[in-house]
């Protein structure tokens, strides 16, 4: 029996006596306990091109979205660095080209106030405009994710980075053929 601590509605505490609901049927074995980010892995490798395309996207969004200014900044930096900014013009209404005028060329730094701006759906914009143009947009992201404390103990930063290694050992196994 288990007990919760509720507000009875006038103020005071009672206990409430909660029965524990156990599971007798035992006719199927437990499954196998597996990682997400290896689920996520296989899905990924059995997906099209055009689903990897969009996961890689949703996942490098959602890692965007739950860093920290700084790193926002240092993840903007590694995807616009082998852009042009005539091709960033079209993405997301120019801000991209703006925030990479405003960073200096050719090395683009981009200020917090710029990352502050530039909101998830604008990264999905960046993204997908960035696995038209140049693969070479993600090198980078996975030392970005690995070397902060606070990405790395995010779930969609491991998978992301389980993909990016991945992906990187695959273009270095077909560059070397």
């Amino acid at each position: 029996m288990m007990v919760r601590v509720t507000d009875m509605g006038d103020g005071k505490m009672g206990d409430e006596k909660i029965p524990e609901v156990r599971s007798s049927d035992t006719s199927h074995p437990p499954a196998p306990a597996i990682a997400v980010e290896e689920l996520a892995l296989d899905v990924f490798e059995s997906a099209t091109p055009d689903v990897r395309n969009r996961m890689l996207t949703a996942l490098v969004s959602k890692v965007y979205d739950s860093a920290p200014l700084p790193e926002r900044s240092r993840i903007l930096e590694r995807l616009l660095m082998p852009l042009g900014v005539l091709s960033l013009v079209t993405v997301a209404n120019g801000i991209f080209a703006k925030i990479r005028f405003r960073g200096g060329w050719p090395q683009c730094q981009i200020r917090i106030e710029d990352a502050q701006n530039v909101r998830a759906c604008d990264v999905v914009a960046l993204v997908d405009h960035a696995q038209q143009i140049s693969s070479d947009a993600f090198n980078g992201l996975a030392d970005i994710i690995s070397t902060s404390p606070i990405l790395a103990s995010s779930a969609a930063a491991t998978v992301l980075l389980m993909l990016l290694l991945r992906y990187s050992a695959r273009r270095r196994s077909t560059d070397a053929q």
